[in-house]
């Protein structure tokens, strides 16, 4: 079972090959939708070292980062195993 926990956006390492797919017009989206509602979906993150690897919630995150927000909400997830 997943848990939610909040987590400093400083301490998210968002990859180069993910980073590549941001669409500005719907980090816009999402920012707005975050004003109104809040943030609803927690993004998913690895451990990383100290820090944490962005799984998924790209948009999410870099909206939250727009808005001024420190910190968000995230599940931590194992890494898989191939």
């Amino acid at each position: 079972m997943l848990v939610k926990q909040s987590i400093a956006i400083e301490d998210v390492r968002v990859p180069l090959k993910r980073k590549k797919t941001l669409d500005e017009a719907k980090v816009q989206q999402i920012a707005e939708s975050i004003i109104d509602e809040g943030q609803l979906t927690p993004i998913q993150v690895r451990a990383d070292g100290p820090g944490f690897v962005l799984v998924e919630g790209l948009h999410r995150l870099e909206a939250l980062r727009v808005l001024g927000e420190t910190s968000v909400e995230a599940y931590l997830v194992r890494a898989r195993l191939h």
